[in-house]
């Protein structure tokens, strides 16, 4: 009888559970890891740019995936802006506008905020490898 009693007690308390949503709270950490990796996935994009700090972190050997990446986290929305650097040769206009569909779709897909504006910040062009100076003797 016992045994009987528990499994009624279980499965009244799972009735009681709050439904999937409520009780939530996404970090804001989490949402510009998130961003930052989905806009570093885009092709034309060869870097994120960190300003200060994530330098700072670069020169310490840290990798910080949120780098470059602001946001905004209330209840049921985010704002965020990407700091990005972009490949030498490609339309600007085209990586940015990847990056706002890739970073919206990566953000609300995983965590069910919906994304109201996702503002690109270009704040500089990558050459492509330089070539190692040659000796002119």
């Amino acid at each position: 009888m016992a045994a009987k009693g528990e499994r009624v007690m279980e499965e009244q308390e799972l009735q009681t559970i709050e439904p999937v949503g409520k009780g939530i709270k996404i970090s804001e950490e989490v949402v510009k890891i998130i961003a930052g990796i989905a806009a570093s996935e885009v092709d034309g994009v060869a870097g994120m740019s960190g300003g200060l700090v994530g330098n700072i972190a670069q020169i310490l050997g840290r990798k910080d995936l949120s780098r470059g990446v602001k946001v905004q986290v209330g209840e049921k929305e985010a704002a965020l802006d990407i700091n990005i650097i972009v490949q030498y040769g490609i339309s600007i206009q085209t990586v940015a506008q990847r990056v706002q569909e890739r970073v919206k779709d990566a953000v609300e897909s995983m965590t069910g905020l919906k994304v109201v504006e996702v503002n690109i910040h270009v704040q500089g062009v990558a050459f492509g490898p330089e070539e190692p100076e040659r000796d002119r003797r």
